[in-house]
């Protein structure tokens, strides 16, 4: 029977360029996933106070309720394309 942790998974480096340009594109990743969980946090805690009629940011952008769920909505996707962009980039 193989033993999945006998062989690392990834190949270690002992190249200093190599070790750097992996550190820098770690941390460009973590920091986009960053943005995109604080972003996300924003528009649900909006959204939360919207729903509960604790503010009314969004009625510069629509006048009616319905006006305003549908900018919020766009203001979601808005966030989880982001969110799939970040995602993309890690994967690849």
């Amino acid at each position: 029977m193989d033993e999945p942790d006998r062989e690392p998974t990834e190949k270690t480096t002992d190249d200093r360029r190599e070790a750097e340009r992996e550190t820098k594109w770690m941390a460009r990743n973590w920091i986009g996933i960053a943005v995109v969980s604080i972003l996300a946090l924003l528009v649900l805690v909006v959204g939360m106070m919207q729903a509960t009629g604790l503010v009314d940011v969004l009625a510069p952008i629509a006048d009616s309720g319905t006006g305003q769920w549908a900018a919020f909505g766009v203001l979601a996707l808005a966030v989880l394309a982001l969110a799939g962009w970040s995602w993309r980039a890690i994967v690849s």
